[in-house]
């Protein structure tokens, strides 16, 4: 099997590549990123190529499958550039395996595409898809599930997968993640146990996690089982403030929401982090999923829990983890972080 990876060399990617090394079914794999990384996997041959301007049709010709990770969060002070990315370059991305007769097509959707729901009860993959309108990432995440609705009644020959995951924490992401999310201004040594003594406690401030690898293991087996349709993918348990405490050590004190996206609004107003308050209402609006339709048709379980997933996220900021390749490698903010606050924080890519 021949499969070709978009997004290759980021948080996700990384951990899929090295899935799919392990799978004695995919005997080459082709990582399509838009900066090279120097180092190299087994099996991976590396392609640059951005999503929205080259032509893919001859780089997936052949290709029994192709993996669209492929994703933009920042700038998150232009949406005409992440819209252009996530969208744009999706509808690119199923022209070309339209035209180069890929047989088999899976997708990096989210959590972040169902719209507003419960946190009390779980939801399976029939929740809808509208998003949550204030957040730019959920609306290009429904705008594609909308895209790959057409794309299947277009092309019904292609088998077409969506996981449907939730957040997703790997130590040698923690630069990454701190950077898109948290910006240039958090010093790597406050995030340590004994320093966050207290912790907000928001109505619906509940979240899923999932371990990087674990994700990465759910694409191996989107791959290579005769399954279709969107899956939902999360670790347990769910966090909310009462397992964030205890993780941390922390007490909490009651905070409205309003007051936490206020919080968040103008921090991001000042430019102080480059996560706009939308983010907030994605975190509060979005139900809690239901993972069966994962353990009995891809037959996936996570090896880690979410607990353990956000602590490895933690220790990597602690020490200001990352990988060789151009999102991920530590030093990608430049000397000081300068290169984070010559974008904008958020402004530019």
């Amino acid at each position: 099997m021949r499969v070709v990876v978009t997004g290759a060399s980021g948080n996700v990617g990384t951990s899929v590549l090295e899935a799919l090394a392990d799978e004695p079914a995919v005997t080459e794999i082709v990582g399509l990123a838009r900066r090279i990384p120097d180092t190299s996997f087994p099996k991976v041959e590396w392609v640059g190529a951005d999503v929205t301007e080259t032509e893919l049709v001859p780089i997936f010709a052949g290709a029994d499958a192709v993996v669209h990770l492929a994703w933009a969060i920042q700038p998150s002070r232009n949406e005409a550039v992440t819209e252009r990315i996530n969208v744009g370059g999706t509808r690119q991305v199923l022209d070309a395996v339209a035209r180069a007769g890929v047989e088999t097509l899976v997708y990096a959707s989210s959590v972040g595409a169902y719209s507003p729901g419960p946190k009390q009860r779980r939801v399976d993959e029939s929740w809808p898809v509208g998003g949550i309108p204030t957040s730019f990432y959920s609306r290009h995440k429904a705008a594609v599930e909308t895209l790959l609705d057409a794309f299947e009644r277009r092309e019904p020959e292609v088998r077409v997968v969506r996981l449907r995951p939730g957040l997703i924490f790997k130590s040698e992401a923690a630069s990454e993640i701190r950077r898109l999310f948290a910006g240039p201004f958090l010093p790597g040594f406050l995030v340590q146990k004994r320093l966050i003594p207290v912790l907000p406690r928001v109505p619906r401030l509940r979240f899923q996690a999932v371990h990087s690898r674990d994700v990465g293991e759910a694409y191996r087996q989107a791959l290579v089982r005769d399954v279709h349709g969107a899956f939902n993918i999360a670790a347990e348990p769910e966090i909310g403030v009462e397992e964030l405490c205890e993780l941390f050590g922390a007490r909490s004190v009651p905070l409205p929401a309003g007051a936490l996206r206020a919080a968040a609004s103008l921090s991001w107003k000042l430019r102080l982090q480059p996560s706009s308050p939308g983010w907030i209402d994605l975190a509060l609006g979005v139900p809690t999923m239901d993972m069966s339709r994962a353990r009995e048709q891809l037959g996936w379980e996570p090896k880690r829990t979410s607990l353990e997933a956000l602590n490895d996220l933690l220790e990597g900021m602690r020490h200001a983890e990352g990988a060789p390749t151009p999102p991920l490698e530590a030093t990608a903010g430049g000397p000081l972080r300068v290169r984070e606050l010559v974008t904008g924080v958020g402004q530019k890519q």
